[in-house]
C-alpha cells in the first residue's frame, strides 16, 4: 500500500468509526424520560400491590364474618345456646 491509499483508508475507518460512535449516544432526555416512565411503572405497582393486600384483608375479615354467622346458625338448628 502506498502513503495515500493508507491515509485514505484510514480516513474511511476514522469516518466509519465516528458515525458508529455517534449513533450509539443517547440523549438525556430520552434517558430521562426513561427513568421517569420507570419511577412511575413501579409506583403504580407498589400501588397495586397494596390493593390487592387490602383486599385481601377484607376477604379475610369477610370469611371470619361468615364463620361466626355459620356457628350461629348451627346453634340456633340444634337449639344450643
Amino acid at each position: 500500500m502506498t502513503m495515500t491509499s493508507r491515509s485514505g483508508a484510514f480516513r474511511r475507518i476514522c469516518t466509519i468509526a465516528a458515525i458508529a460512535l455517534s449513533s450509539g449516544c443517547r440523549s438525556p432526555q430520552q434517558d430521562a424520560y426513561l427513568v421517569e416512565q420507570l419511577r412511575q411503572m413501579a409506583d403504580e405497582l407498589n400501588a397495586s400491590r397494596q390493593q390487592t393486600a387490602d383486599l385481601q384483608t377484607q376477604l379475610d375479615s369477610l370469611r371470619f364474618v361468615v364463620a361466626r354467622q355459620d356457628t350461629l346458625i348451627v346453634r340456633v338448628r340444634t337449639g344450643a345456646t
